[in-house]
């Protein structure tokens, strides 16, 4: 009932359904490639301001966003990590003195975030 009486936001829906079937079923890099080029054609003729910005993020990463379909890893360890740094940073409020940062750094962190890091790096 809702998509007959808004039909642009069924259409923004599917686009944005569509987006997330390529990444959920497509498994090959040459198909990702053609069908996240097919995607963006779609929200070209559709004409969406805020699909533009996603699309211009696609366009402009699309080597790195397709090395996703190869092995269907990320940099989620890798951006944890970094986020956790960050807030320990935040902790204290700056950082003073480098080495006794990362000293209190490998202390306390290291032992919780290095059995998922070395879970990553194959044998």
């Amino acid at each position: 009932m809702l998509f007959r009486r808004y039909p642009y936001l069924e259409q923004a829906y599917e686009l944005a359904q569509g987006l997330g079937r390529i990444y959920h079923t497509v498994k090959d890099k040459g198909i990702a490639f053609t069908k996240l080029a097919k995607w963006y054609d779609q929200v070209e003729k559709a004409q969406f301001k805020s699909f533009n910005t996603v699309s211009g993020t696609i366009q402009q990463h699309y080597l790195t966003i397709l090395n996703y379909f190869e092995r269907r890893n990320t940099d989620v360890a890798a951006e944890s990590f970094n986020a956790k740094i960050k807030a320990f940073r935040n902790q204290f409020r700056g950082v003073k003195n480098v080495s006794f940062f990362l000293y209190r750094l490998s202390e306390s962190m290291l032992s919780t975030i290095a059995p998922q890091v070395f879970r990553l790096i194959p044998n």
